[in-house]
């Protein structure tokens, strides 16, 4: 989606991309109305009144052509032919008989019934087409997001490293939005104008074929053109708008950054930057003017110009009696009707080419396959229970958006289950890579993971996952409180449960101290904690899972001296009696793991335990160690 700044939502929706509506196109769209289930009853019917509606507007300009006709007496034009400018304001001074002003007044009155009669109609229709087609919309709306986010979250791994998050959800939120805004008004309102539009010339050509050939030479390329110049000046006034975001961006860097622009000495660097920001926007708003000024002059001289024309033929036809006074005004009402219509189709036509543009795009989701993965069984012994043996066999792999660079290269080695298994090596060394590989977020391009002597792709992949726990270095909270983040661990947790597993990780302390304790709101991502406390919230959520395998991916890397303490005081009481992976930076967090696999450049340099690494004289670890561990002076 194209990004705009400093622009209001209907720009937005503006700037989504149009596709063409070809016959492929609009067939693969009319995929998602396989989302209106059981309400596509409701969407024939507001078909339906979406026809009443427009075939009651049509009816208006008839009747009010008649009703404003009886001002001249009947509306007829016949007995003025051949008078000069004195001989009809002299008839205009005779007054109607009695009988005649009664034959109008009735006419008038019972032409007011039928207008009265035809608006309670048309507000009927109107009603029960908006809501039928809201009803309708809004419900396969709600179809068309859960399975998009039930897509996406059942998506592999490979998916997201290949798609920004930014983008998939400007699936779910601007184009799904845009597909509502469509089937709620833009389907419709393309519908009843081009009903409006065909019956209304239909009308024109029986009122005045000669009429009608000059209206429809003259109104509707003005109106075309007439919408191409609004497009040109929205165009221009978008500029405008992102000229002024750019100034602000200006602004906003500055201050923020005062000390900086002050320790630099460069108060002059940004002025002169802010400067030509303002100068930018004075060329745009320029520009603006004058597409606005071109354009009021096209109206005032083109369109006014065109209906003054019409407007001229239809009165000289008036005269020689080859129109109705009414005819006259029914040819004006339908003319307006048809030319507001011309006008609105083209815009119309580009919401559903964005809705179109926005159909395939959240196909393309739709389309993708997902991990087999299965609902949660509500019988927690018929799950998958893992003794937490792990055997890596010959595993190589690379990402797949990086085919060309081999993270692991054949590594293997075997962890007993409850054994404590360290990974260490220099950064990019594809640590964090066997974590995504244990999780089976990706599978290996070549070699084998076991678990308890079984290949890792014969286990489904809920029951799989539903063995491990993973606590990682950058600890990503839910904004909500900290009894549903730790709970997100075990859904439908007791209190109980919750409370003793807070305890576990040593987080127990810290919760009592704040007045509103489990129910305390964490913020966006648990900003309002600290990054001790966010971690054990962590170790509370996975001690909650009871996990048969541990992962712990630099867990401890990224705190002080005094929450890295009591976090691995409560990692140490986490790891006891489960199969433990931990990626570590600090080595003095490892020392007493049972075995140490040493990795450098994707493969495995040296394993074993912390007394046997040291030994070797020139060995990764040991060198490492020593450069963690040596003074400094």
């Amino acid at each position: 989606m194209a990004k705009r700044r400093g622009s209001n939502s209907d720009s937005k929706t503006e700037d989504l991309p149009k596709a063409k509506l070809t016959k492929d196109s609009l067939r693969r769209a009319r995929r998602l109305f396989s989302f209106v289930g059981p309400h596509k009853w409701k969407f024939l019917l507001g078909m339906v009144f979406l026809a009443l509606t427009a075939a009651t507007a049509l009816v208006f300009p008839m009747l009010m052509g008649k009703l404003m006709g009886l001002i001249g007496g009947g509306g007829s034009g016949a007995g003025m032919q051949g008078m000069n400018a004195a001989a009809i304001d002299k008839l205009k001074d005779v007054k109607l008989s009695e009988d005649t002003k009664s034959k109008l007044l009735a006419m008038a009155n019972g032409l007011g019934i039928q207008l009265l009669i035809l608006f309670s109609l048309q507000a009927v229709f109107s009603f029960f087409r908006v809501y039928l087609f809201a009803q309708v919309t809004e419900n396969m709306l709600a179809s068309i997001r859960e399975a998009t986010f039930n897509q996406l979250v059942r998506m592999p791994m490979s998916y997201f490293s290949k798609n920004q998050a930014a983008e998939l959800n400007s699936r779910i939120s601007a184009d799904i939005t845009q597909v509502g805004d469509t089937l709620t008004t833009g389907i419709a309102e393309f519908l009843r104008q081009f009903i409006i539009i065909i019956g209304g010339v239909t009308m024109i050509c029986f009122i005045s074929g000669k009429l009608a050939l000059l209206m429809l030479a003259v109104v509707p390329p003005v109106a075309l053109i007439a919408v191409y110049y609004g497009r040109k000046i929205r165009t221009h006034s978008r500029a405008v708008q992102d000229r002024v975001a750019d100034s602000n961006i200006i602004v906003g860097e500055s201050l923020q950054g005062i000390s900086n622009v002050k320790s630099f000495t460069n108060e002059g660097y940004e002025i002169g930057r802010y400067r030509k920001a303002t100068r930018n926007i004075v060329e745009a708003a320029i520009r603006y003017a004058v597409s606005r000024g071109s354009f009021f002059s096209f109206i005032i001289f083109c369109l006014f110009g065109s209906i003054i024309l019409i407007v001229w033929s239809g009165v000289q036809m008036t005269l020689h009696d080859q129109l109705t006074a009414g005819q006259m005004l029914q040819f004006m009402f339908y003319t307006l009707f048809v030319s507001a219509s011309i006008g609105g189709i083209p815009e119309q036509y580009a919401q559903i080419q964005r809705a179109v543009g926005a159909s395939e795009r959240i196909l393309e989701i739709l389309d993708e396959s997902p991990e087999n993965l299965h609902a949660e069984s509500a019988d927690n012994s018929k799950h998958l229970k893992l003794a937490g043996n792990v055997k890596f066999q010959n595993i190589s792999f690379f990402y797949p958006t990086r085919k060309d660079f081999t993270v692991l290269h054949s590594i293997s080695f075997e962890a007993n289950a409850g054994e404590t298994i360290a990974v260490v090596g220099p950064s990019g060394s594809g640590k964090s890579t066997l974590a995504g590989l244990l999780l089976r977020f990706y599978d290996p391009v070549s070699g084998n993971i076991l678990f308890d002597g079984k290949d890792a792709k014969s286990f489904d992949l809920t029951e799989l996952r539903r063995n491990m726990a993973i606590v990682p270095q950058d600890v990503l909270l839910f904004g909500g409180t900290i009894k549903e983040n730790i709970a997100y661990g075990k859904p439908g947790a007791s209190a109980e449960e919750i409370m003793e597993a807070a305890k576990k990780a040593n987080a127990w302390e810290f919760i009592e101290s704040f007045p509103d304790k489990f129910e305390t709101k964490v913020g966006d991502r648990g900003i309002q904690l600290s990054g001790g406390q966010r971690q054990r919230i962590a170790i509370a959520r996975a001690v909650l899972k009871n996990p048969a395998i541990l992962i712990l991916d630099e867990a401890t890397s990224s705190l002080d001296s005094e929450s890295e303490r009591v976090v691995q005081e409560a990692l140490d009481k986490l790891m006891i009696g489960r199969t433990s992976f931990v990626i570590a930076h600090r080595l003095s967090t490892i020392r007493n793991a049972d075995k140490i696999v040493v990795i450098e450049k994707g493969l495995v340099r040296e394993m074993g335990t912390h007394a046997e690494l040291m030994q070797h004289e020139d060995g990764l670890y040991r060198s490492l160690s020593q450069m963690q561990f040596q003074p400094s002076f």
